[in-house]
């Protein structure tokens, strides 16, 4: 982004006066800074107020190169040192300066949102169209009211294609998000079990995933995966084009041969074509279908999107094969976990080949309500001896897990830890893994699993 403070003064509706007026058009802020740490020359400090006041660290901004500043009208010792628009909330003004600015650029926007799958099909979609225009596409996790605007004004001005990601907790947020951004097309992976909690039944998570389409534009265009009934029941009036393995999807799979780090398969509409993935699973399929039908509705060419799709880079930490300092392969999946997506990465990881052993190290899934104990426990129907021979469980849901396991497995083979034992499960991981053997790291950002790689890595 490159804007003057006081065409951001007016984009987000601030009053200033005519000095300010002269004095701001002398500044030019080319990016935005919700951290005071990330700040640089030319930004655009947001205070924003989470377990901290931003408005703390206004000074810090400053010190790191922020040009100027939001800050909250009435709010105490206001700033005389840096350039400030008064603004009735920081939050509200990087939104309404989100949507000034995606004005201005005006990209087509693609909206990609789904219980599961959701970061690797935007980075699938973003990196086949990327082959024919200039593409931008949601950072790490910035899907939700903070991060979606920092998406859009992260964009460059000539970007002509925005993939932005959405997530969502609670019913509402998709609808905001997809107000703000208007896509052209939205696309929904699936519907899973993740925050069920909120939602209490899969037919409501489908209810709230279907909120990306309150701002879809009115000639836009609905993609969703055909082989869930709760989504082509909902989505008919929009008359969507289907994904899926059934074969009375708009298109579907007609072959697929899964490796441990590379999957290949054919579809309907181009037979010939074998496409490549460098992932894993029916699962990553799955999102590449979703992601080819994007690609055919920008009238990509096959043998391009072939190519994109080949050599595309997936977010860090889903679903990513890295080599540990013992020498033993990590599937890293720790960013989010459900009982979908466990149950999906464990049918990938079993397949895998291996002179050594098949470790599974599994951490809470959270959000699951009152359910959560059954859910967890429910995970044991994909857990057995004969493939999996050493199983790593942690924190308190997963207690479920482990009585459910216990009749099948030796106290060798099923450890459980605590959530105060985060140190003795590194500890013991590093005792126990060789270099010839396979280790999935599973489970929800909250329970920490990045620290437990960090260690083994």
């Amino acid at each position: 982004m490159k804007m003057t403070l006081a065409e951001i003064a007016q984009a987000v509706g601030a009053t200033i006066s005519e000095v300010q007026q002269t004095q701001f058009s002398n500044v030019v802020i080319n990016n935005i800074a919700i951290d005071s740490r990330k700040a640089t020359q030319g930004s655009l400090f947001v205070p924003l107020v989470g377990r901290r006041d931003g408005h703390e660290f206004v000074d810090s901004a400053q010190r790191n190169g922020a040009s100027a500043t939001f800050w909250q009208t009435g709010h105490a010792d206001r700033p005389n040192d840096i350039s400030v628009i008064e603004v009735a909330d920081p939050l509200t003004a990087l939104q309404e300066l989100a949507k000034y600015y995606l004005m201005k650029v005006n990209p087509q926007v693609i909206a990609v949102t789904g219980s599961n799958g959701k970061t690797t099909t935007k980075d699938m979609i973003a990196a086949i169209l990327a082959t024919q225009n200039n593409t931008a596409k949601t950072q790490g996790n910035h899907n939700n009211a903070i991060g979606v605007p920092l998406t859009i004004l992260g964009m460059e001005t000539n970007t002509e294609i925005l993939v932005v990601e959405m997530g969502m907790d609670h019913f509402g947020q998709l609808t905001f998000l997809s107000d703000m951004v208007k896509p052209d097309l939205a696309v929904i992976t699936m519907i899973g079990e993740a925050h069920i909690e909120f939602f209490g039944t899969r037919d409501k998570i489908a209810d709230a995933k279907m909120e990306i389409t309150s701002g879809l534009k009115e000639d836009g265009t609905l993609i969703i995966n055909g082989d869930e009934p709760l989504l082509t029941s909902r989505a008919a009036k929009w008359e969507p084009m289907t994904f899926g393995f059934n074969d009375d999807n708009y298109l579907y799979k007609t072959s697929m041969q899964l490796g441990s780090k590379r999957s290949e398969f054919t579809v309907n509409k181009w037979p010939k074509i074998e496409f490549s993935i460098p992932m894993m699973g029916e699962f990553n399929v799955m999102n590449a279908l979703a992601a080819l039908t994007v690609g055919r509705r920008f009238h990509i060419k096959p043998e391009t999107m072939a190519a994109a799709l080949a050599t595309f880079q997936p977010t860090e930490n889903r679903n990513q094969w890295l080599k540990s300092k013992s020498g033993a392969m990590i599937l890293s999946d720790v960013y989010n976990s459900n009982p979908t997506a466990v149950h999906e990465v464990l049918q990938g990881f079993v397949a895998a080949p291996t002179v050594g052993q098949h470790i599974v190290v599994l951490g809470d899934m959270l959000e699951l309500g009152e359910k959560s104990g059954e859910l967890h426990a429910g995970l044991a129907t994909d857990i057995t001896p004969d493939q999996i021979q050493q199983v790593y469980l942690y924190g308190p849901e997963m207690a479920y897990l482990y009585q459910a396991l216990q009749s099948r497995y030796s106290e060798t083979t099923l450890h459980y830890y605590d959530q105060s034992q985060q140190a003795k499960l590194i500890q013991d991981l590093q005792a126990a893994v060789t270099a010839a053997d396979l280790v999935l790291l599973k489970a929800s950002n909250g329970m920490h699993f990045d620290q437990v790689l960090k260690e083994l890595m």
